[in-house]
Order: C-alpha cells, then sequence, then structure tokens
C-alpha cells in the first residue's frame, strides 16, 4: 500500500481566479519557495505525494488542483482549454506571491509550464518564470501525442502485463482485501509508464477526470510547442526516463529548442520520482541550487 500522506502546513482556495482553485503549501516556511504542477489534465497533485515532498526539506512548496480536477471543482457546461489553464497559473502566481517564480512541472505539468512560458512573452500580466525543472513533459507536438498513445497500448497488452494481471486475478485479493484489490488494479492500470511494469507499486491512486482531459488536448489543436518554445531562455533542465512511453525525441528537441539540458535516466519510464528517486532529485537539487551549470 502507498505510504501516507501528510496534511499540508496550509490550504484554502483562490478568489482571484475564475473558480476558486484549491491550494496546499508544504515544506519549509520561510524557504525558497517552489510552485509544483501535477499532470493530467483533469487529475490533482496528490498523486505527486509523498515521494515529491522530499523537495520540502530545503523548499516552500505550493501545490494546487488544476481547474476540473481533485477539489478544484469548475461548472462543467464551460469547457477548460489549455488557455484556461495557463490564466489559472498566472492568477495562482500573483495571488500567493511567488516572485521569484520557481516552477517545477510534471508531465502535463511540465508542458503547462512551458505554454506559460510562451504565452508571458506577450503578456504583461504573466510574471515570466525565474527557473523552470520540466520532469517527463507530456508529447510537446500532435504527433509525438499520438506515437506515445500507441506505445502505451502496446505497452498495456504486453505480456508481462497480461501476467500481472492474471496473478491479480487468481491471487483471491479480491474477496478478501477490496480496498487492496482496486489499489492494485490501479497500479496494473498505469503500469505501462514505467520501465519495469514490476515497479508500479505503492502508488498514490488518482482519477482523471476524462471531459477535463478530452476539452484540453482537443483546445490545443494541431499543437507544436516546440517550435513555438525558440527564443525563450529561462534557465531550465528537462529531465526524462530513458523508457518513457512518451517518445525520447520530444523532450531531446523540447531542450533543443530551449537551449538547455536534458538529463536521461537509465532504468526509468515516466514516473522517476517512483522508479528512480534518488537520480531524479540528485539532479533536481543540483539545478535548484544553481540553475546556470551545466548538468
Amino acid at each position: 500500500m502507498p505510504k501516507p500522506i501528510p496534511a499540508p502546513r496550509e490550504e484554502g482556495f483562490t478568489t482571484t481566479t475564475g473558480s476558486p482553485i484549491y491550494w496546499a503549501k508544504y515544506g519549509r516556511p520561510n524557504a525558497p519557495k517552489l510552485l509544483i504542477l501535477h499532470g493530467g489534465p483533469g487529475a490533482d497533485h496528490r498523486y505527486l505525494l509523498p515521494q515529491m515532498l522530499h523537495l520540502g526539506e530545503k523548499h516552500d512548496l505550493l501545490f494546487y488542483d488544476q481547474r476540473g480536477g481533485g477539489r478544484s471543482k469548475a461548472d462543467a457546461r464551460i469547457p477548460i482549454t489549455w488557455e484556461t489553464h495557463v490564466e489559472d497559473l498566472g492568477a495562482v502566481v500573483e495571488e500567493l506571491g511567488l516572485d521569484p517564480l520557481s516552477i517545477v512541472g510534471y508531465s502535463w505539468g511540465a508542458m503547462l509550464g512551458l505554454l506559460y512560458a510562451i504565452e508571458q512573452r506577450g503578456n504583461p500580466h504573466l510574471r515570466a518564470p525565474d527557473r523552470m525543472a520540466l520532469i517527463s513533459p507530456a508529447p510537446l507536438t500532435k504527433e509525438y501525442r499520438r506515437q506515445f498513445e500507441a506505445e502505451f497500448a502496446r505497452r498495456q497488452q504486453s505480456p508481462e502485463i497480461q501476467r500481472m494481471r492474471e496473478e491479480l486475478g487468481a491471487s483471491g485479493l479480491r474477496e478478501r482485501d477490496p480496498e487492496a484489490y482496486r489499489q492494485r488494479a490501479f497500479e496494473l492500470g498505469v503500469a505501462g509508464y514505467f520501465s519495469n511494469p514490476r515497479n508500479a507499486k505503492d502508488l498514490t491512486p488518482f482519477r482523471v477526470v476524462g471531459s477535463v482531459q478530452q476539452s484540453v488536448w482537443e483546445s490545443l489543436g494541431d499543437f507544436n510547442l516546440i517550435s513555438d518554445l525558440k527564443g525563450i531562455r529561462i534557465p531550465s533542465i528537462i529531465i526524462c526516463g530513458r523508457d518513457d512511453p512518451i517518445p525520447f525525441a520530444s523532450s531531446s528537441a523540447g531542450a533543443s529548442a530551449l537551449g538547455t539540458n536534458l538529463v536521461v535516466l537509465d532504468e526509468c519510464g515516466h514516473v522517476p520520482y517512483v522508479e528512480q528517486p534518488e537520480k531524479l532529485f540528485t539532479v533536481l537539487d543540483q539545478f535548484l541550487m544553481n540553475p546556470l551549470r551545466p548538468y
């Protein structure tokens, strides 16, 4: 079973966004601030815990549930778009006083950080990021997303994951401990994200709101962030697993467009904070101490 998640030291809801956004603070008060952007879209911040709380040893961490996910409820009649998320991010930054603005984004959260960096160039109301650490970025073009979806589907049908499903079915866990059975079934549903599918264990379960995910991806259209990133120069780093089902070429091209460092973790898929936490946090800690040095 996953490790228990500690309660935040402070929590609340925004008052300057179109609908209230739930936020939670962890880590050290009065330490340098870090804004952590979770993946999805349509998920919430808790699935990054407790592992990402390592960063709270030296930082004041702010997480928030993006609109339409977790505790950030939204009007179901109004589609949520990538622009919605960028606007919310800008409002969170201003309302909660994130200056300087240091972003750590995971998966879709890394892509959201990049969308925000692109949009702030022409918008005086958006504070420019001072540094960005981007972990396992979501596919940065529509074609890379198509390739990712095909690869993830292939992995989920692999003999190894099929054997794991059979093991679960034959274990009697469903009758013996329904909660543990649901936990394991969730883990098998995301095992294709891992370099070794048997590393998909002790995860914090989460729910993705399908309507939010669909509306955000549809709003991006025939997107290509790689071309949009050219000319942006923000101290940054991209970290990805060599065995991520998202094409390696996506992160590589993104790092090249940003003129920044790409760090590749061996024996690691899409979830380095679970599969290779020591390697991930060694790189992150070094970057956050000195974002301008090469890695």
